[in-house]
């Protein structure tokens, strides 16, 4: 049963993905597992109905926007190492990781990846920066009809104000990693993948 995945995923692209993700050789094999058993077109890719199926992102509000983030501009299929890549921004940072080489590329789970992978989340129009309008979709996403739209607004508003510093009424890339600064977002944007 389990050996399907193990066979279509040759070791040389094990190894590749190994390098590009820091997932371990069974981590990768397993998720090829579940990869191949979300791809109901059986043909090596998944589309967004593929991860609609998914019950906690079906469940979740912001579960479009993760969807989305699954998929580069303009396509609507992922193969399986797309799919890793993404993935990849939630694998904890591992300790051995935390002093490597600084002439290397920045690990996909860097502090820096995660959060860019948080912001883009919110940067609806992919401008570059969030502003009151992309906010309070996102805020509304969230929290549905719970709340008003003026305490929405006035949410909104007050993060701008706080987290804007060059006075544009919008968020940049470096303005949200300020804000973040203290939040443990390696803690937050991670999630526990068997070994």
């Amino acid at each position: 049963m389990g050996s399907r995945a193990s066979t279509l995923l040759r070791e040389e692209e094990i190894e590749e993905i190994k390098k590009e993700t820091g997932f371990s050789h069974s981590q990768i094999t397993r998720l090829y597992s579940r990869f191949t058993s979300l791809d109901k077109g059986e043909n090596g890719t998944l589309s967004r109905e593929d991860f609609q199926r998914i019950p906690e992102l079906a469940i979740n509000p912001l579960g479009d926007r993760i969807i989305n983030a699954f998929f580069p501009e303009g396509e609507d299929q992922v193969n399986f190492r797309g799919f890793m890549r993404t993935l990849a921004h939630f694998r904890p940072i591992e300790d051995n990781e935390k002093n490597k080489d600084p002439t290397a590329t920045e690990p996909l789970n860097s502090r820096t990846n995660k959060l860019l992978f948080a912001f883009r989340l919110y940067d609806l129009d992919r401008d570059d920066k969030i502003s009151r309008d992309e906010l309070l979709q996102v805020l509304r996403m969230m929290v549905g009809v719970n709340i008003s739209d003026e305490q929405l607004g006035s949410i909104a508003d007050r993060t701008i104000q706080e987290a804007d510093q060059n006075g544009d009424n919008s968020i940049s890339f470096n303005e949200f990693i300020k804000v973040l600064e203290k939040v443990d977002v390696e803690q937050k944007m991670s999630i526990r993948f068997l070994h």
